[in-house]
């Protein structure tokens, strides 16, 4: 989802918690992403509200789920091109996202970004869901288990080379995402782009 459907700018969230707390940019960075406190959420190690419990804690704020909500969805803006590609798509095969994120995320998706709702349906599943994050492999089978897809047959797109390659461990095809014209031509060669 993050820097593929949408340009995600993980500083104006930060930039914005940190103005709720009352505090800096690298306390609130340090606090969360640092720390590894984020990769809690992603993994489903722990649940919504115990994440944002913590979260609030170590932010030293007591944020509630809309201010968290708020901050989150400041970060997002929709690729428009990338969207209309999915578009296009969704008309031959089948879309998922796959995204390293909290329960919160998907939960709260029509906030956050609510063109994706109308492309990919219920079909917007995060690791937290599965209780572990990308790039283990497991990661990527619990969720084309729960497609009902065998993953030879699916391909993966990311921008992290590291996700791409536990996608490829796991026998789904991949691409590395670094724009739309490569995103297009490798469509093409995989005989799934309608138009040019």
């Amino acid at each position: 989802m993050d820097n593929v459907l949408c340009d995600y700018d993980r500083g104006k969230r930060i930039a914005r918690l940190a103005e709720l707390a009352g505090s800096t940019d690298e306390y609130v960075h340090r606090a969360i992403w640092d720390s590894g406190f984020e990769l809690l959420g992603d993994s489903g190690t722990l649940d919504g509200a115990a994440y944002l419990r913590g979260f609030g804690e170590r932010i030293g704020y007591p944020l509630s789920l809309d201010e968290w909500v708020e901050a989150r969805r400041r970060s997002m803006q929709a690729d428009c091109a990338m969207l209309e590609i999915v578009e296009d798509s969704r008309r031959t095969v089948d879309i998922a996202i796959l995204t390293n994120n909290t329960t919160l995320v998907a939960d709260h998706i029509d906030t956050l970004l609510p063109e994706l709702r109308p492309l990919f349906g219920s079909r917007i599943y995060t690791s937290a869901q599965f209780k572990t994050a990308k790039p283990d492999p497991l990661c990527y089978r619990l969720c084309v288990s729960e497609l009902e897809v065998e993953p030879e047959n699916v391909l993966f797109v990311d921008d992290l080379a590291a996700n791409v390659a536990g996608a490829r461990q796991a026998g789904l095809l991949a691409h590395h995402y670094t724009s739309v014209e490569t995103f297009k031509q490798t469509l093409s060669a995989h005989g799934l782009l309608r138009r040019q």
